[in-house]
């Protein structure tokens, strides 16, 4: 297999310049797009296809263990559908991004956008009438490997399938404004804080857009998935085979 790197000192040199900049899937704004996609995806199959949340899985954790404490085992167990899904989709994304670096095409992550679409599309064909496992299965496997692959924007580590860590950061940020640190540590705190408010502010308007659109579309609605993920997939490819083709085999950050 070819490599990339002509040089081990070449290899040095991109690494070197790695550490000085982000990468196009490590950018703030893919990070925006993925999560007005993942916030559409959840309130889909929320409003659509069974009232799961296949984003993430600790809602249907808690539905879960109130169907068992209730004595209705058998609606407990329909959870463990998405969930299984999810721990799939995990696995799968970690082996996966190793083999696709050696063909020194594109990224992992650039791949990952272009399943999505490819899938989501599809699953616009599924109507309503047949089981709604077919539709958790899909998404809760798509936003596990999303949520895997795209850990950090721009050295801040972020989540674009769910905002409880968003939350989180936002307390913390305000925590340390409060403390009336140094000039340049309590702007460091503000900025970081309008990020991941704005990165909250993305997932509620996806999930806006979608639980409104669900009411005209029914299974079609998932289409509207498809224009923030093209164009975050759009942009990725334009790196990869332009921009970045030189530094194709480094890896994001938090990872």
């Amino acid at each position: 297999m070819k490599e990339n790197f002509k040089t081990e000192k070449h290899k040095e040199l991109h690494q070197e310049l790695h550490r000085e900049f982000y990468l196009t899937c490590e950018k703030y704004y893919i990070f925006e797009l993925l999560t007005v996609a993942a916030g559409m995806m959840g309130l889909y199959t929320y409003n659509l296809r069974g009232g799961v949340f296949s984003n993430a899985q600790t809602g249907n954790i808690v539905k879960m263990s109130m169907a068992v404490g209730s004595g209705e085992f058998g609606e407990g167990l329909y959870y463990l559908i998405p969930f299984a899904a999810y721990i799939l989709g995990t696995v799968i994304s970690e082996i996966l991004p190793q083999k696709v670096r050696k063909t020194h095409f594109i990224r992992w992550d650039t791949m990952l956008v272009g399943i999505e679409i490819i899938a989501l599309f599809i699953l616009g064909f599924v109507p309503l009438s047949l089981p709604e496992q077919i539709a958790q299965i899909v998404i809760s496997f798509l936003c596990s490997m999303q949520f895997n692959t795209f850990r950090q924007a721009e050295g801040v580590p972020m989540a674009t399938t769910f905002i409880t860590n968003h939350v989180r950061q936002i307390g913390i940020s305000l925590a340390r404004i409060l403390r009336k640190n140094e000039r340049e540590q309590e702007i460091e705190a503000r900025q970081k804080a309008e990020k991941h408010a704005k990165i909250i502010f993305a997932f509620f308007f996806g999930g806006a857009v979608m639980t409104f659109a669900c009411r005209y579309f029914a299974e079609k609605s998932i289409w509207l998935t498809i224009i923030p993920l093209a164009l975050c997939f759009a942009f990725l490819l334009r790196s990869d085979l332009i921009y970045e083709k030189a530094m194709l085999d480094l890896t994001p950050h938090g990872h």
